[in-house]
């Protein structure tokens, strides 16, 4: 019933000439020494992996970027464009949500610093749901720009002529769909609608539908499945009624226009049979659909499908693609391989995929590397190379995991199409930034030993 109302809302505001107009604060373009106080940075590790990635991080340029989504005269003061960026990065590399991210922010300096701030803050930055009006006002085009922020800090590494591509599942936050639960959902939905709008129900099947939700519940049981067959069509029929009796009574009240879009969807979703193409399993997310890949702990996912493409030797993401539909694999390359071209402005020579692409020789100019019989007139070198080409497309197999398990790939909580696409970038961006940080900090050890090594042969 939330997404009724804030329609309502939307529309509400948008016709009595309300606006979401906010005025630009700029950010610090250096850091300062306070001299009243006590500078933050003084008391903090310089060599703290966060500052290091804060100083290499090119903040002017999201200045820049941004600020034509804001006014420069009129509206509210807005929170400084360093502090939302920083917020939503360091929200994906630590694996917050939105509500954790602000308060640890308020609870850790180094949070603070990383996004720009000179003394200790002891208030929250901001709301957590400015968060999402931010997300909303930069949209994927500002996302994208991040994301190839990230690729660029890692230079000539970042600009292989070979990539690894494999696709995976991107998991929508929402519950197992069935039959009966989307039944008594749009029940509820219906229930609530009816006391908003203060509409007399000549019945609400309040009792009948806690009883036959006790039915459902041995669905899987041999000797009790026409029982619950039964009284999923009885709860089928009850929603049905509702659906009449509150479109005859919303037409008295000049409202059925704003709920008939709804009311299309839950007919639909009430008429569904099992093999059903196009089906509808979530009413919050009805972009959702079902995924098979073959998982032995999981037949079936309920997302949208994502493809990845990483460096061959660097491993790091140089393209992702978020698919509205559930497409056969070997389709899906001309969307991700465009991406890869376009954020990093260099051509993809080949790309090493596994047999879930066959049938693709070359897309877009780009040679396709399946792993296969040699041919017979390969020589033992063109054989060896090949071999090792998809040994090491492997690689991008536990970069998918570290994805979902460190960086909120496994379970989306954004809402809609754009949700899937911004949550996919910020999973890329995130890793890129940790792999950077895991390669400077490991040639600082490596030049450490090197002087060390150095220093004790002279001694002696």
């Amino acid at each position: 019933m939330h997404a009724h109302f804030d329609q309502k809302r939307y529309h509400y505001s948008s016709v009595s000439g309300r606006n979401d107009e906010k005025m630009l604060t700029k950010s610090q373009e250096a850091h300062q020494e306070n001299i009243f106080g006590t500078d933050m940075l003084m008391q903090l590790d310089p060599q703290d992996p966060l500052l290091k990635l804060a100083n290499i991080i090119p903040w002017n340029d999201f200045e820049n970027d941004f600020s034509v989504y804001y006014s420069q005269i009129t509206g509210a003061p807005s929170k400084p464009i360093r502090l939302m960026v920083g917020l939503l990065i360091l929200k994906q590399l630590e694996n917050l949500s939105d509500e954790q991210v602000v308060v640890q922010w308020k609870r850790n300096p180094y949070y603070q610093l990383f996004c720009g701030m000179t003394e200790f803050q002891r208030t929250l930055p901001c709301h957590s749901t400015e968060l999402v009006h931010f997300r909303k006002r930069i949209g994927k085009e500002g996302f994208e720009k991040i994301f190839q922020m990230s690729i660029a800090l890692h230079g000539k590494n970042a600009l292989e002529a070979t990539v690894n591509i494999d696709t995976t599942v991107q998991e929508k936050n929402i519950t197992y769909p069935t039959d009966a639960k989307l039944a008594i959902k749009i029940i509820n939905r219906l229930t609530k609608l009816a006391r908003f709008h203060n509409i007399q129900q000549r019945r609400t099947f309040a009792k009948e539908v806690k009883n036959l939700r006790l039915s459902i519940r041995h669905f899987r049981h041999v000797k009790k499945r026409s029982k619950a067959k039964k009284a999923l069509k009885r709860l089928r029929t009850i929603a049905h009624s509702m659906i009449r009796e509150l479109r005859r009574k919303l037409s008295s009240h000049c409202l059925f226009w704003h709920y008939q879009k709804d009311f299309l969807m839950y007919e639909k979703v009430l008429g569904q049979q099992p093999k059903d193409k196009n089906k509808i399993y979530s009413l919050h997310e009805p972009e959702v659909y079902c995924i098979a890949k073959g998982k032995d702990h999981k037949s079936y996912e309920y997302g949208n499908k994502v493809s990845i493409a990483t460096t061959a030797k660097s491993n790091i993401i140089v393209g992702v693609a978020s698919h509205e539909h559930n497409q056969y694999d070997g389709d899906t390359l001309p969307e991700v391989l465009t991406h890869v071209n376009d954020s990093r402005n260099r051509p993809v020579a080949q790309a090493v995929c596994d047999r879930g692409y066959r049938g693709r020789k070359e897309v877009n100019g780009t040679r396709i590397i399946l792993p296969k019989k040699a041919l017979k007139r390969d020589n033992r070198y063109q054989r060896d190379k090949k071999r090792k080409l998809c040994k090491r497309r492997a690689a991008i197999e536990p970069i998918i995991g570290h994805l979902k398990s460190d960086f909120r790939l496994s379970r989306n909580f954004l809402k809609g199409v754009l949700g899937d696409e911004i949550n996919l970038l910020m999973a890329a961006t995130a890793w890129n930034l940790k792999k950077w940080l895991t390669t400077f900090f490991a040639l600082i050890f490596y030049w450490v030993n090197v002087r060390n090594t150095v220093f004790i042969s002279s001694k002696k």
